[in-house]
Parts: structure tokens; C-alpha cells; sequence
């Protein structure tokens, strides 16, 4: 009977049922129940006991497909026999299969039924040599050690393998009784050469050998820790009851003290409530487990938080305008609204903290100013940078059941201010970004929002602390990153750019005497005049703060120190730093500044733009060319810069009658506008009226002097409209040498802090629309017509 089994199933079979299986690789003579309930595999086992019991079963390459195709399932798979079938209640069908023998999937058939196809035969070379014996020998001693070390293998599979002589065969058992990943058994049962699939399963017996072995070691180490702890708490439970007979009642030194530090700290009830109910706790716990630790450094931030500490505000309003001025040179309104809060601070004790948002460039004063207000309210000062801030936990902390959790940053700065009521500077807050850990921007709209901030609720302390008496100060570069919700939250004040003259003062009454006393030199030995600060500014720094220009004087203090050390210079003689000798110290110019053009000429402009830097000059320049009514645009123009360009290009087509063009001159000639510096990108629509005014000048071949310059946006009707920027344009004009600005009207209120002595050498023509502009210009008489 069994020679008969062995001869029908060795026969050579075509078409065969497919039956794809999820998460199991079937091996020639292994025998496994399945439990099988899709419609299709159904039909094919149907199918399969209506002729000779025979099925192909090959695994799917991902388990989540419910209806695989061709390039869902392995190639080769095995032949296998349906020795039983139960069609069970729920509609699954229960089968008891064998496999037979590696084959591959040489066609797929045309069957919307079941899955069926053409298969071939795969022969595998049964030659044993010497070197496969060994392989065998090496298999079944890892097999061995693999079955002593995982107990989901049961021991009797040793017999089984034990009388197994040809190799692929022992391959093959092995592998269906290992814990393998579906890719690593497929691949062994894709390898057809007996020695080769020895050779893989004995590597990957090596490698589940090392990680059986790691966790052995691992549970030892666990079930050892453990024993530790029983250990421990019984050993505590002992030395409490030997405590209890002495009288002791369980009470250390340190629980006492501990319990003083929480009356002293003089917390709110409930929270003083909550810290005794965590001494009753550490007093139950073994002194040396790891949750003592926890508890602890909990309870010594609690007792550690300034919850009643605060310092009183000595608030003289002229005392606090004298130490602003002394730290301060400029910033008119910034200082206005310091004073102002303060005054209705002396005169409102009980109120709520304005959030106040410093905007302005680098090295503008923003955190200087912080500092001079916590001195002139005699509060303390903290400062905490937010740049680079990404998890919210950083604010509000992280929860106690995490390993070497803390608090957030918000509650570790008022500790280490040791006052409920310090100045706060938050730092940097436009750098602030969010990522998968949550968004900081979200955590601090609690902290800044004064109806919210006298109950902040931080993670690791789980109560509620009062920042209410806090005084907020944010600090930015810009406010485009900062989230709408939190900006609300807060009372803009914008640090503008120092001018020239700004900057010359802060340099003179400070920033010199500062460097000079940080290099050990003194006015005694060393005069740095007018002249040498001024060709610093305009020739080695270019910024809006003074930064740049402090570490300019440095380098110059640097050099003197080291002339004076190494005797170049005679002793008691002074050196004189001048514009004329100021390169002998820092070398060559740094920066080139935009100079006026010499002569005024056909088709060549002066607009201004705005910088991070501060303000500059822009040429710009039209040619005519002949052509076919192209517009040409380079200097890496922006897109709105682009737009501007052909809005004014628009304009003077509207204006061809009143301006004496050819009605089709845009049809003849292409008109190629260039912005010079094309190394630095460019954008925005102030450019729009110098552009339609260049564009005017190429065509009627009338020139627009040098000494005009000009800013606004421009409409197709030729109304001119404001722009932003304005104080550092004007000065970036007046630096220039231009005489005169051409502004939109709407522009006339933010000229209010530009510089008298700016004010009389530059004129300032304010503009509603084009026709204003070129009559300036001169390009033609009269409005509209």
C-alpha cells in the first residue's frame, strides 16, 4: 500500500490547484493542519479532492493581502497531498496536508474559481560526499543545542532527525521545526542544492543559537534582580519590626526633615497635602529601591520651588529711566513703554504681567533690554533660549514614571531663580519647531497667557504652580514663524535697526570703553577717533545691531595690546587709530556699500530696498533692443519682484499717447531689465515705480538724475502703494549721497523717528500715483489728459 502512495506521487503532474498561505512555508514531508477560509482557496481544495488530492502550496510574500495575484505570491512552493477534510459550522474548512516536493510555478491558468496553474518539476542532486556528511554531522548538533534551548521545541523531533540519511531531507525537517522569519525559510526552500541549503541552515542556526544564548542570559539576570528585590523587602519588613519594638515607629532623621522643609516652604494646602501623603510613602519603601530614589528627588523639588519667595519691586520711575539710558543708547519707544509699565506697576500693585515680544534684527539690545528692566525693578533675572526647542516636554516636563524624568525648563529656571517674580526672558522664541515628541509653541500659549498662567500645570510635579507674578519677555527675529495663537498672547515692541549715527554713539560711549577695560588699556594709551569709527561701520560691518562693529573694536584693541607687549611701540606713547590707518588693524574693507551712480543717464534708476542688514541702494537698469516684444528679466528677480516689472511695463503701454511712444513699440522692441548684483537674490514690489520710471527713460531717451532715488509699489493704474521698510531706506538713501526720495503718500506717517540731521540733507517728495512721479522726473508736464 505505501509503495503504491510512493509511486502515485512520484509521477510527474501539469496542472495543479494553488492554495497561498500567510505567515508558514510548507517543506517536503512535513505534515500540518491548516485552517482555510477564503472562497478561492476553498475551491481549490475542492477542487484538488475531486481528482488526485494533490495541491501546490506556496507562501504570499505580504500577510496583509487578502486577494493575492501573480506578483503577491513566491514561485516555488510544494507539492503536497490532502490526507483529510472537515467542513466545520462557521464555514472554514479544516485539511490535513503532507508535502511531497519542491516545485515550481512555470504558468498561471485562466481560472476565476481558484487559483490554478502549470507547474514543473525541480530535481535537487541526492549525492552525499564527505563534505556534506560533515555539514550534516555540524546541523545536528546545532539542531540539538537549538531543541536543549527553546522549550516551544518538543524533544522528540531529535528522534525523528536522528535517521534521516539524505541530506536535503535533513535540511528540510530541521528548517520546518525552527522559528524562523518567513523570507529566511523561503529562502532555504528555494535553495535547491542540498549542500548549499546545509550550509545557509547552519548559519542560521549560529545566529539563533547567539540569540537564544542573549536570552537566557537576559531572563537569568531579570529572574536574579527580582529575587534582589523579594529579598530586599523582606529584609525591610524585618528592620521595620525590629524598629516598631525599639519605639522607633519606622521615623528616620530624614523624614522629619523632610517634613519641616515642606512647612517651611509654605506651599498651598493642597499641595503641601500632597507632598505629606509622599513622606508617608517613603517611609513604607525599602531605603534602597529604586522608587525611594524617585520619590525623593521629587519631594526635593517640591520643597525647593519658590512658592512663597519673592523679591519686592523698589520701583523709582527716574531711577528706572537713568538705568535704561546708561544701558541704552536710542530705542525712544522701547524705552517708553518700560517706563510706562512700570509706572502703572507702582501704581497697581495687584496686576496682571503684560507678555512683552521684543521683534528686532541680532544684537539690537532685545535681552540687554530685559536685563536693565529686571535691575531697575529690582526682580531677578533669568533667561532661557528656546532656538532649536522641538519637544513639548522640554516645557512642560516629562511624567514621573519615566527614567530620570525632570521638569521642564519653565519650572527649573524659577527654582534656580529662587523668586516667584523674576524677570523671564524666553529667548529666541521664533526658533521654536515642532516634530513627532509635540509642539513647544502649543505648551507655552499656558505659560504666556496671564487667565491661564497663575495655575501652570508641569508633568513631572502633577500641581499646580503660580507664574502669574512672572514677568514674561519674548525675544525674535521675526514674527512670521510664531504660531497666530501665541502672538496674540503677547504686545509687540520692535527693535528697529541702529542707524549710522546710532551706532556711532553706542560705539563712542560704550562699546570702546567696554573693550578697552577687557584688554587692559585705557584712553591713556590708546585714542580711536571719529573718523576710525565711522570708516568701521561703513567699511567692515554690515548689520543692523552693533555685533559685528564690537568685535571690530576688539580686533583693533587686540592689535594695539600686542604693539604695546612686544615694544613696538615707545612706552607712555599714545596710539592713534584713524579712518586713514584703520586697514593697518583690520586689513582690507569688508564691505562694499552701494554708492550713487556719478552721472545720470538714459535708462539706468536708483530704487532702495530693505535688508536684514539694514537698508541699500538698488541700479537698476533697462536696455531697448530690437525684436519681437520680449521681456527680458535678470539679477535673480524674485517672483514678486517679476510681477512688478511687468506691471510697470503694463502701465507705460496704458500711458504710450501722453508719453509720445509708438503705439507699437512693444511689437518691435525687447525690453530687457537687469539689477545689478545678480550673485543676491531680490524680491518684493517696492522696486515697481523705479522700473516704470527706467522703462520711461530707455524708451523716450530722457535721463533720470543720479541724485533721485525712489521706492513704492506700482498698479496698472499708476497709483503708487506703501511699502515697508522705510527708516532704513531713508537712511540707506542718505548714506548713499542721494538728495532726493521719492515715497508713496501713505508712507508719510513712518518718518516720525527718522534722524533730524537726515531729514535736512535728504528731501522727501511724497507720491499718490505715477503721474506725480514723472512730473519730477520731468517726462512730461501736467496730469492726466
Amino acid at each position: 500500500m505505501i509503495e503504491k502512495i510512493e509511486e502515485r506521487r512520484k509521477k510527474p503532474i501539469g496542472v495543479v490547484p494553488l492554495l497561498p498561505v500567510r505567515d508558514l512555508v510548507i517543506f517536503p514531508h512535513m505534515v500540518v493542519p491548516l485552517s482555510v477560509g477564503r472562497l478561492k482557496s476553498v475551491n481549490a481544495i475542492e477542487e484538488a479532492m475531486l481528482h488526485d488530492h494533490f495541491i501546490l502550496i506556496c507562501a504570499q510574500k505580504d500577510l496583509k493581502v487578502e486577494e493575492p495575484g501573480v506578483e503577491d505570491i513566491y514561485q516555488i512552493g510544494t507539492l503536497s497531498e490532502v490526507l483529510q477534510l472537515l467542513k466545520l459550522p462557521d464555514g472554514t474548512t479544516r485539511i490535513l496536508i503532507e508535502g511531497i516536493r519542491r516545485v515550481r510555478i512555470k504558468e498561471y491558468l485562466d481560472n476565476e474559481k481558484f487559483l490554478q496553474v502549470r507547474i514543473e518539476e525541480v530535481r535537487e542532486n541526492i549525492e552525499k560526499t564527505l563534505d556534506i556528511e560533515a555539514l550534516m554531522r555540524t546541523a545536528n548538533d546545532q539542531f540539538e543545542k537549538y531543541v536543549n534551548l527553546n522549550p516551544k521545541v518538543p524533544p522528540e523531533v531529535l528522534a525523528i532527525i536522528t535517521g534521516i540519511e539524505e541530506p536535503g531531507r535533513l535540511a528540510d525537517v530541521i528548517t520546518a521545526h525552527l522559528f524562523l522569519k518567513i523570507p529566511d525559510k523561503q529562502q532555504l526552500l528555494e535553495t535547491i542544492n542540498p549542500r548549499e541549503r546545509l550550509e545557509r541552515l547552519c548559519k542560521l542556526l549560529v545566529s539563533e543559537l547567539e540569540i537564544l544564548g542573549l536570552e537566557e542570559k537576559i531572563q537569568k539576570k531579570v529572574f536574579d534582580r527580582i529575587g534582589k528585590v523579594q529579598k530586599e523587602y523582606y529584609l525591610g519588613e524585618q528592620l521595620k519590626a525590629i524598629q516598631e519594638e525599639l519605639g522607633k515607629k519606622g521615623e528616620t532623621g530624614d523624614i522629619e526633615n523632610l517634613k519641616k522643609q515642606v512647612k517651611e516652604a509654605r506651599m498651598p494646602g493642597e499641595i503641601e497635602e500632597k507632598a505629606m501623603k509622599e513622606i508617608e510613602r517613603l517611609k513604607q519603601m525599602f531605603p534602597l529601591s529604586p522608587e525611594t530614589t524617585v520619590v525623593r528627588n521629587y519631594l526635593d523639588w517640591l520643597v525647593n520651588l519658590p512658592w512663597s519667595i519673592e523679591t519686592k519691586d523698589k520701583i523709582d520711575i527716574k531711577e528706572a529711566e537713568k538705568i535704561l539710558e546708561e544701558d541704552h543708547y536710542g530705542l525712544k519707544k522701547v524705552k517708553e513703554r518700560a517706563l510706562e509699565y512700570l509706572a502703572v506697576r507702582k501704581l497697581v500693585e495687584k496686576m496682571k504681567g503684560p507678555i512683552l515680544c521684543f521683534v528686532g534684527p541680532p544684537g539690537t539690545g532685545k535681552t540687554s533690554v530685559g536685563k536693565s528692566i529686571a535691575r531697575a525693578m529690582g526682580r531677578k533675572f533669568i533667561r532661557l533660549s528656546l532656538g532649536g526647542v522641538r519637544d513639548e516636554a522640554e516645557i512642560r516636563g516629562h511624567r514621573r514614571t519615566y527614567v530620570g524624568a525632570l521638569p521642564g525648563r519653565i519650572i527649573q529656571s524659577v527654582r534656580r531663580a529662587k523668586s516667584r517674580n523674576p524677570v523671564f526672558i524666553l529667548d529666541e522664541i521664533d526658533k521654536m519647531s515642532m516634530d513627532f515628541r509635540g509642539d513647544p509653541s502649543s505648551a507655552l500659549l499656558e505659560v504666556l497667557d496671564p487667565e491661564q498662567n497663575n495655575a501652570f500645570s508641569d508633568h513631572y510635579l502633577e500641581v499646580d504652580f503660580d507664574l502669574s507674578k512672572v514677568m514674561f519677555i519674548t525675544t525674535a527675529n521675526t514674527l512670521y514663524p510664531v504660531p497666530p495663537a501665541l502672538r496674540d498672547r503677547m504686545e509687540v515692541i520692535e527693535f528697529p535697526g541702529y542707524t549710522e549715527d546710532e551706532k556711532f554713539h553706542i560705539a563712542d560711549k560704550f562699546l570702546i570703553l567696554k573693550e578697552l577695560k577687557e584688554h587692559g588699556l585705557s584712553k591713556k594709551n590708546v585714542e580711536i577717533s571719529k573718523s576710525a569709527i565711522l570708516r568701521t561701520i561703513r567699511e567692515y560691518t554690515q548689520e543692523a545691531g552693533v555685533r559685528n562693529l564690537e568685535r571690530e573694536i576688539a580686533n583693533i584693541c587686540r592689535k594695539v595690546a600686542r604693539r604695546i607687549t612686544t615694544g613696538k611701540e615707545e612706552n607712555g606713547k599714545k596710539i592713534k587709530i584713524t579712518g586713514v590707518n584703520v586697514p593697518k588693524y583690520l586689513g582690507v574693507p569688508k564691505i562694499r556699500r552701494g554708492k550713487k551712480e556719478e552721472k545720470s543717464g538714459i535708462g539706468v534708476g536708483t530704487g532702495v530696498a530693505w535688508t536684514e542688514a539694514g537698508g541699500d541702494i538698488l541700479i537698476i537698469e533697462v536696455v531697448i533692443l530690437s525684436g519681437k516684444g520680449q521681456l527680458l528679466l535678470t539679477g535673480q528677480m524674485g517672483d514678486v519682484m517679476q510681477e512688478s516689472a511687468k506691471a510697470a511695463l503694463s502701465y507705460v503701454r496704458s500711458r504710450t499717447k501722453e508719453l509720445k511712444l509708438k503705439k507699437d513699440f512693444y511689437k518691435k522692441y525687447d525690453v530687457h531689465i537687469h539689477v545689478p548684483e545678480g550673485a543676491i537674490p531680490k524680491d518684493g514690489p517696492s522696486a515697481g515705480i523705479t522700473m516704470a520710471c527706467v522703462l520711461i527713460s530707455g524708451l523716450t531717451k530722457k535721463s533720470i538724475s543720479s541724485d533721485i532715488a525712489m521706492t513704492g509699489e506700482i498698479t496698472l493704474r499708476g497709483r503708487v502703494l506703501p511699502v515697508g521698510g522705510i527708516k532704513e531706506k531713508i537712511l540707506a538713501a542718505h548714506r548713499a549721497g542721494i538728495k532726493t526720495l521719492i515715497m508713496p503718500e501713505e508712507n508719510k506717517k513712518d518718518i516720525e523717528d527718522i534722524p533730524k540731521n537726515v531729514t535736512r540733507q535728504l528731501e522727501l517728495k511724497f507720491v499718490k500715483n505715477m503721474d506725480e512721479v514723472l512730473k519730477i522726473h520731468k517726462f512730461f508736464e501736467g496730469g492726466k489728459k
